[in-house]
């Protein structure tokens, strides 16, 4: 009988868990505002959200490493996230949007880290075929935009409840693909049980440091995230053009992850790597800062490839070389839900105060935090 590759069984993986975000984010605000939410009830819905992810994937992730059950996590918490999107469609009003909106994001939180877990550790394994880290990363980016795109044309159509019942069966389908990838292979007994204590995982110092070059650079997308359309709009640039900036930035990143970035990143090393996306960051940043010009604008939107995906990469690499797999979701959910969603939280805050303070000019803030990452970076991996 036929049995699909370790890679094909983590594309498949991706696509699923990464359309079924891109199915219902772009379209979980409106909808909550089709079920009579304020906007401040519905920025509190999401703004909670957060910090419960905040805590719940760093908790679920020890328990997945603790267990060494990683397969067996994934899949539940994606059939358990699938079935809470269907409670949406049985509730209205705040309060119990707002339950359903806390207890799906549990199981949202650690899906994405423990995922990179195991598809990083199959990635440098010797056992079977190898391949590409980046390669199964690209194919959850490009299911995403594929995602967004098709449930934007449907719900066009059959309105946004379509989105809810879209993403609670790609969740499901994810689930079901999550028990068909290899498990994180652990090391011997001996070592597990030496590095089962989280302070080992903290006293890795090239990790230490990813955490803070990862908050820098990654959080300093939160004003753009944020702000980029709307100074654009601003600035005259139609809907429609400010559309293909952005797309620019997202094709970008998935030409890195699947083509360009493997092999610059065996070239270049982590570290290095890492400087690269943080200089590439201040030049986003400062130019975005210094004008509103289509023509520079279309040149710069694209290093979204470096300043993202290319980060994300040599970030993989690291914690797959320094950390021990008994704590891999660990480290994981650390890195990508504590250090980065906390500071990507913190700096999406500030950039309100920022923006209203300087307009544009608050990019230039953002490219001197990326321009002091550069030096902590060089120093990763020392």
């Amino acid at each position: 009988m036929y049995r699909p590759s370790s890679l094909a069984r983590f594309v498949i993986l991706y696509a699923t868990l990464y359309s079924a975000f891109g199915v219902v984010s772009p379209f979980l605000p409106a909808y909550f505002g089709d079920r009579g939410l304020t906007a401040q009830q519905i920025a509190l819905v999401i703004g909670l959200g957060t910090v419960v992810r905040l805590v719940s994937g760093p908790l679920i992730g020890r328990l997945a490493d603790r267990r060494r059950a990683w397969r067996k996590t994934l899949s539940v918490c994606a059939a358990g996230a699938g079935v809470l999107a269907l409670g949406y469609l049985l509730v209205g009003g705040f309060g119990p949007v707002l339950l359903v909106g806390l207890i799906q994001s549990v199981l949202l939180a650690p899906l994405a880290p423990i995922a990179d877990a195991m598809a990083l550790s199959a990635s440098l394994s010797t056992v079977g075929k190898r391949f590409e880290y980046g390669w199964v990363r690209g194919s959850g980016s490009a299911a995403f935009i594929v995602g967004s795109v098709a449930a934007g044309q449907v719900a066009a159509s059959l309105g946004l409840v379509v989105s809810i019942w879209l993403n609670a069966l790609l969740l499901s389908i994810a689930a079901f693909a999550a028990l068909l990838v290899p498990n994180i292979s652990a090391e011997a007994d001996l070592h597990a049980e030496r590095t089962r204590d989280l302070r080992q995982l903290l006293r890795i110092r090239a990790f230490r440091r990813l955490l803070l070059v990862g908050a820098i650079v990654l959080g300093s997308h939160a004003l753009h995230d944020t702000f980029a359309v709307i100074r654009w709009r601003d600035a005259g640039i139609s809907t429609a053009t400010a559309s293909l900036l952005w797309s620019e930035a997202v094709i970008a990143e998935v030409v890195v992850f699947l083509v360009v970035g493997p092999p610059l990143l065996h070239r270049l090393g982590p570290a290095n790597a890492a400087m690269l996306a943080a200089g590439a960051a201040v030049v986003r940043w400062a130019i975005l800062g210094a004008t509103t010009q289509i023509a520079a604008l279309a040149v710069v939107e694209p290093l979204h490839g470096l300043t993202f995906a290319f980060f994300h990469l040599a970030s993989m690499q690291l914690i797959g070389t320094t950390v021990p797999s008994p704590l891999a979701a660990t480290a994981q959910a650390i890195y990508g839900t504590l250090a980065v969603g906390s500071s990507t939280a913190l700096l999406t805050l500030a950039s309100g105060s920022l923006y209203t303070g300087l307009d544009g000019q608050a990019f230039w803030v953002m490219a001197i935090l990326c321009a002091g990452a550069i030096p902590l970076a060089r120093r990763m991996t020392r």
